[in-house]
């Protein structure tokens, strides 16, 4: 049954793969919900890129993770987009919160 077994695998790299994406999609759309509401003065006060800088690139963030992500595979696209939205999480939101400029 070697043909069972490759199946099985190639069909469980696809699965971690969709949710890998879609958690991708998932973490762009929190990080675009939380720049929306946040001060622009914030971001001036963290010393990062302005407010409308980091909308347009969660959002084209999001936009890559909803085409690239999921059933197209896991690819560059996906993992830029990832990568984006874990860098304004880890790193601005933190810096925002620090402050005191957070709303939530």
């Amino acid at each position: 049954m070697p043909e069972f077994d490759a199946v099985f695998a190639f069909e469980v790299r696809g699965v971690v793969s969709q949710i890998i994406g879609y958690g991708g999609a998932l973490l762009s759309l929190i990080a675009v919900i939380h720049c929306a509401v946040q001060k622009p003065e914030a971001f001036n006060a963290v010393g990062t890129l302005s407010k409308g800088t980091w909308i347009g690139l969660l959002v084209v963030s999001l936009v890559l993770s909803l085409l690239f992500g999921g059933y197209a595979g896991l690819n560059l696209f996906a993992l830029v987009s990832i990568a984006a939205s874990l860098i304004y999480l880890l790193d601005v939101r933190t810096g925002i919160k620090d402050i005191g400029g957070s709303i939530y």
